[in-house]
């Protein structure tokens, strides 16, 4: 079925059989990437409010092959979330389906609506005594449908796992507009296919995630936060597996950072503090969530001492209070903000085996300084080999007088990543930017898999267009 665009007839229709409001007219919110990189087209933003009515929309797109695009938080950077090359597309936002719809302290699971702020859902849980560990700087406005249409990551994935790890079950609106009532919070359930997993991470290609059942877990009895001071890489891994050794999975996080990141701080955002007098070529935030047994026994001091002493670390400061251990992780967070008021050249998410990390850094850094002596800032979650690797422009210069060199970049990184076995999409998904990397470097198996899956779902191909798999 050819796509068709939500014109003036097929919104006047839809629109008698939903509440009144549930349409709008388009507005640049929804049409808009974060960092301004590209624009999308809609014939109209539907705000349903029940599955039900989900379940409304997505059959009559389906009826009538008019495109659908499913928005969550809008935090996405890969463009999946919007598009400028499909005939006026549908877009849907589940923000007013918002609920926290039940937490279980004894069961260790909440359920909410999958547009749910993750920062509520961080609430929520801490209001029944509990944790829901999944965290990232956009957690104030990424919704939780589109954490898990994402897998999305973040900084306790070394501990708890990506999003598709905190999910029990699902409730979910298919191609066709059936409800599929999955939101089971079993830990076991070996019936068939699993629907849950196919979906999460398919970024709305395959269906609308409308609610979940997610995982909780105790909240650490004490924390110690740590910024410290290593001479590489290499030696970063050492005090990774050091750390693991002494408190076992207490170890929360392990964000590697670098002597670019904090200049670029220094020069964007010089209110956020950094308690270096001189920045160091490399240091790491080492973060342990200390059960009651073991809290008390100073394991960060513990672990500074022995690192010292085997030439792991050579400076490093502990969090002596709640404030300074919020400081330490401000700083970490506030990275990615100062790159966008840089302005990268380049930007990439890579994930790599643990073991070749520090070549692929020192062979990286050398690739992208051979394109004209940019600069390199290279940060991020090292505990589970996801590496945030872009590409800036000499100090001084804009990045638009590189852009075009943008693609030629691209392009070498990920042929690096690839050659050492790596992923060029660790925690952002694939979206529209991605699809043609997803065909150049997948196996071609997996490919045709993907394609069939996608057929037989959503026949009529009016699930997301153009996001994941390239039309």
């Amino acid at each position: 079925m050819p796509l068709n665009p939500a014109d003036p007839d097929f919104l006047s229709a839809l629109a008698a059989r939903l509440p009144k409001d549930t349409l709008r007219a388009p507005e640049p919110r929804y049409l808009e990437e974060p960092r301004g990189r590209a624009t999308g087209l809609a014939g109209a933003i539907a705000l349903p409010r029940r599955v039900q009515e989900v379940s409304i929309i997505v059959k009559a797109c389906n009826d009538h092959g008019v495109p659908l695009i499913p928005f969550g938080g809008g935090t996405g950077l890969v463009g999946g979330q919007l598009s400028d090359a499909l005939p006026a597309p549908l877009v849907m936002s589940l923000e007013r389906m918002n609920r926290v719809r039940s937490v279980n302290a004894q069961s260790n699971v909440i359920e909410v609506d999958a547009g749910c702020i993750l920062a509520d859902v961080h609430a929520a849980a801490e209001g029944a005594g509990r944790l829901f560990p999944l965290s990232l700087a956009a957690k104030g406005s990424a919704q939780i449908g589109g954490n898990l249409s994402t897998n999305a990551g973040g900084v306790n994935v070394l501990r708890y796992g990506n999003a598709r790890d905190l999910c029990l079950g699902l409730e979910a609106v298919l191609p066709n507009g059936d409800i599929w009532q999955g939101l089971s919070p079993l830990r076991k359930d070996n019936t068939g296919y699993d629907l849950r997993n196919l979906l999460i991470g398919a970024e709305g290609t395959l269906g609308v995630i409308t609610a979940a059942s997610l995982k909780l877990f105790p909240q650490p009895f004490a924390h110690e936060t740590a910024l410290l001071v290593v001479p590489s890489p290499e030696a970063a891994l050492d005090l990774l597996a050091m750390a693991q050794d002494m408190v076992g999975e207490a170890v929360s996080a392990f964000e590697l950072m670098s002597r670019q990141a904090l200049d670029f701080l220094a020069e964007t955002m010089p209110e956020v503090r950094s308690p270096f007098t001189n920045h160091p070529d490399w240091f790491v935030l080492l973060d342990f969530g200390l059960s009651r047994a073991q809290a008390g026994n100073a394991a960060m001091e513990t672990l500074f001492e022995a690192a010292l002493k085997n030439g792991l670390v050579s400076d490093g400061f502990i969090a002596s209070s709640s404030q300074q251990r919020e400081d330490f992780w401000t700083l970490r967070e506030s990275i990615p903000l100062a790159n966008r008021a840089i302005g990268s050249i380049s930007s990439h998410d890579v994930s790599l085996p643990l073991d070749c990390l520090p070549v692929f850094i020192e062979q990286g850094q050398k690739l992208v300084e051979g394109f004209g002596g940019l600069r390199l800032n290279c940060f991020g979650h090292l505990g589970d080999g996801n590496l945030h690797f872009n590409a800036f422009p000499q100090k001084g210069r804009n990045k638009s007088e590189f852009s075009h060199l943008s693609a030629e970049i691209k392009s070498a990184v990920h042929d690096l990543v690839a050659q050492f076995g790596g992923s060029f999409s660790a925690e952002h998904g694939v979206g529209r930017l991605k699809t043609g990397d997803l065909l150049k470097y997948a196996d071609p198996t997996k490919i045709a898999a993907m394609k069939a899956i996608k057929a037989a779902l959503d026949p009529n191909g009016i699930m997301n267009p153009g996001a994941v798999l390239e039309v």
